[in-house]
C-alpha cells in the first residue's frame, strides 16, 4: 500500500526522483574515479576491470557483483524516467493553455534544458555501452573481450567517439548541477543555512564529474594516454 501511495502522489514520485538520483550520482562518481586508473597503465586499469567481475568472492560468484549493480542501476533509471515523464504529464495538464509570457527569470540554463539533458544522457548511456561493453564495430573495430585498456583506448582514438562522449558528459555535467539542488529541495534539506553548501555541492559535482571522464578521452587523442 506505501508503495502504491508513493507511486500515485506528486511528492512521492518527486522522492522516487530523489532516490534513484542519488543512486545514478553515486555511480557516475564511482565510475568516473575508475576510468582515471587508466592514468596507471594497461595492467593496472586490466586488473582494476577484473576485479569487478569478480567482487565479493567468494561470498560472490563470478560477475554476480555486476549483476546486482547492474540490475539496481537498470531499475533506477527506468524509474526515473518514469517519474520525470509522469511529472511532466501531470504539469502539462494541470496547465493546458501555455502562457503568453513565458517568465524565465529565475531559471537557469541547467533547469530549463533538464529534460531534453535526461534523454541526451539516457542515450549517451546506450552508445557508451555499444562503444566499451558491447564492442560494437562501427565503434570499436578492434575490440578484444577481457582487455578493458585496449578497447578504452583504441575507441578514443577515434574522434567521432570522442565528440559524442564530451558532448554527453556535458550534458551530464547541466544534469548534475540541476538533479543535485532539487533533490536536497526533495528530500528537505534546503534551508537559509544549507543552500550555500548544497549549491557548492552541486557546483562541485558540475564540473568535477565531467572533467574527471572528459580528460581520458582528450588524453587517449592527444597520444598522453596509448596503446601498450
Amino acid at each position: 500500500m506505501a508503495v502504491m501511495t508513493l507511486t500515485r502522489s506528486t511528492i512521492g514520485k518527486k522522492v522516487i526522483m530523489a532516490v534513484t538520483g542519488l543512486i545514478w550520482i553515486g555511480y557516475v562518481v564511482v565510475h568516473m574515479y575508475g576510468n582515471l586508473k587508466v592514468f596507471f597503465g594497461a595492467d593496472y586499469f586490466n586488473t582494476y576491470a577484473e576485479g569487478l567481475r569478480v567482487f565479493g568472492e567468494p561470498i560472490l560468484g563470478p560477475l554476480h557483483f555486476l549483476l546486482i549493480a547492474r540490475t539496481v542501476l537498470i531499475v533506477a533509471i527506468l524509474a526515473h524516467i518514469w517519474a520525470a515523464v509522469t511529472l511532466t504529464r501531470q504539469a502539462q495538464t494541470a496547465r493546458p493553455q501555455r502562457y503568453i509570457v513565458t517568465k524565465r527569470v529565475t531559471a537557469d540554463y541547467a533547469a530549463l534544458t533538464m529534460r531534453w539533458g535526461g534523454v541526451a544522457i539516457f542515450f549517451f548511456i546506450v552508445y557508451h555501452l555499444a562503444h566499451l561493453t558491447w564492442g560494437f564495430s562501427v565503434l570499436n573495430t578492434d575490440y578484444l573481450r577481457g582487455d578493458a585498456y585496449h578497447n578504452l583506448v583504441l575507441g578514443f582514438q577515434n574522434p567521432i567517439n570522442v565528440v559524442l562522449y564530451l558532448l554527453g558528459v556535458t550534458a551530464l555535467g547541466f544534469h548534475l548541477y540541476h538533479g543535485t539542488w532539487s533533490m536536497f529541495q526533495t528530500l528537505g534539506l534546503v534551508n537559509r543555512n544549507s543552500t550555500p553548501s548544497i549549491r557548492g555541492l552541486a557546483w562541485a559535482l558540475a564540473l568535477l564529474v565531467p572533467i574527471g571522464f572528459a580528460i581520458v578521452p582528450i588524453a587517449v587523442i592527444l597520444g598522453i594516454t596509448a596503446l601498450q
